[in-house]
């Protein structure tokens, strides 16, 4: 066999190679995509249904003691968008975002305070998942000015949301919930195959306060 010959065996079996990575990319962009249309389907009229129930607010407390009065989920939003992919339009993220507030209209607002690293952190941690706003003021002693606590006054309404990010080559989303199980930020992987109908129930349910697989 000569030089020539054996360059182009090399150069037809690496073709062939990319050609069966090429395929393979393909059909994880096209399964994800199916999946993206099912979420999008499920989540799009699961925000119309909720604008309508309202339903009841998980409690909610930032230091695990004081709790909010009685509050309820409501301002449902779906989002959706779309990037290119290797010259292909797809869908870079779907969202579900909402908004905790107090059943009952109240001018009311909420105040909790800690004076240990551990609550400081955690309550901070929430204040931050929950986009809620707020003020900090210490509180030190009148003489010696030491610091005796750290307190925050807050708004009674908290934000919470689902973004699933699709990553098209892997056949998988990536999860991210803000709010949904209380205050705390959980993130999973999630192949696309597992998009089914009675997943999308699971993560419903979550959402509401109901028991599921996400606690």
């Amino acid at each position: 066999m000569s030089f020539l010959q054996q360059l182009k065996n090399q150069a037809n079996d690496l073709q062939s190679r990319q050609g069966q990575v090429v395929q393979h990319l393909d059909a994880n962009v096209a399964a994800t995509e199916d999946a993206c249309q099912t979420v999008w389907h499920y989540l799009s009229e699961l925000a119309v249904q909720l604008n309508i129930i309202q339903p009841a607010s998980r409690d909610i407390s930032l230091d695990g003691k004081t709790k909010w009065p009685p509050m309820k989920l409501a301002d449902f939003r779906f989002d959706a968008r779309k990037k290119i992919l290797r010259q292909r339009e797809v869908t870079e993220h779907l969202a579900l975002g909402w908004c905790a507030v107090p059943a009952h209209p109240t001018s009311d607002r909420g105040s909790v305070s800690v004076n240990f690293p551990p609550d400081l952190e955690r309550v901070e941690s929430r204040l931050r998942v929950g986009q809620i706003k707020h003020e900090r003021l210490e509180q030190r002693h009148p003489d010696s000015h030491k610091l005796l606590s750290i307190v925050f006054e807050h708004d009674l309404a908290a934000r919470g949301g689902v973004v699933l990010t699709p990553d098209h080559d892997q056949a998988a989303f990536r999860l991210r919930l803000l709010g949904v199980t209380g205050l705390v930020a959980q993130q999973a992987t999630v192949p696309v195959k597992q998009i089914t109908g009675a997943w999308l129930d699971d993560l419903a349910k979550a959402v509401v306060g109901q028991p599921s697989s996400w606690g």
